[in-house]
């Protein structure tokens, strides 16, 4: 499954469109995502931003071994988008590390 998190922009087709991050936890949890492609701001930071996914993964990947997806990022935020592209690099060395990609 290709997922797309934004509040405002319209998934491309063949994506489905999530709105908030608690949606897409349980699909990242049972590995059903195959890619994944993240707006920052999302309306109400309460609820959670990209980044916030990008957390999860990264802290999914070692405690519940979780396959992480292709990540990709489409913020207009480039503070924000500088800060999410950091992490995709300390997710994909860890799972390099611990053998969950190729």
């Amino acid at each position: 499954m290709k997922v797309w998190l934004d509040d405002i922009r319209n998934a491309p087709k063949g994506w489905n469109h999530y709105f908030w991050p608690e949606d897409v936890y349980p699909l990242l949890a049972n590995n059903l995502i195959s890619e994944i492609s993240l707006d920052h701001d999302l309306g109400n930071d309460s609820r959670g931003t990209g980044y916030d996914i990008l957390n999860y993964i990264e802290k999914n990947l070692v405690e519940n071994n979780i396959q992480p997806p292709k990540i990709y990022v489409h913020t207009q935020n480039p503070v924000a988008k500088q800060r999410m592209l950091l992490t995709i690099k300390s997710i994909i060395k860890l799972a390099l590390l611990t053998n969950r990609i190729d």
